[in-house]
């Protein structure tokens, strides 16, 4: 059953629901692993909205850094996003890419070491202009590397554009 699915794409491209409509086609009961933590009173509604959204039959998890404390054992598990994910390394780490970058391979491969089904939403930050902010310049280097390790790992990787899913791997 172990399977690592990737879903990338720009923002607002459909990666979240199709990656819940793919997660639902192989199981009555998937689990929801949310990344995020709260930032403001803005981001707390988006992620209260995206919470109401989801049906009872998802098993909500929230955890923004140790995936791997959570047992999915012959389950399918759908990881969103692992921008925010990465986020939450990047700045516990005081923005060092190269020892986030580290951290989060291992905790990826440790998660990942699970008899169950992946699907890890991601963004292609790195499509758009390149930012005159230094911090973000970082942050774009570490995602787009991060993503690269994912994508190497998985068994599929699929390109969200305008809401219509395009094969990569």
């Amino acid at each position: 059953m172990k399977e690592i699915i990737l879903v990338t794409g720009g923002q607002r491209s459909g990666k979240s629901s199709y990656a819940e409509k793919l997660a639902l086609s192989y199981s009555e009961n998937p689990i929801y692993l949310a990344t995020s933590r709260i930032w403001d009173e803005e981001h707390r509604k988006r992620i209260e909205r995206h919470k109401a959204n989801r049906g009872r039959e998802w098993t909500n998890i929230e955890e923004d850094k140790e995936l791997s404390r959570h047992k999915v054992e012959n389950r399918v598990v759908l990881v969103d996003c692992v921008t925010l994910w990465a986020t939450n390394y990047f700045f516990d780490l005081d923005s060092d890419v190269e020892h986030a970058l580290t951290a989060l391979k291992d905790e990826f491969d440790k998660f990942t070491d699970q008899n169950a089904r992946f699907i890890f939403v991601t963004n292609e930050i790195g499509m758009g202009e390149m930012s005159q902010n230094e911090i973000q310049r970082k942050f774009a280097d570490l995602q787009g590397w991060l993503n690269q390790y994912i994508a190497s790992k998985a068994d599929k990787v699929l390109l969200m554009v305008s809401g219509i899913p395009v094969n990569i791997k």
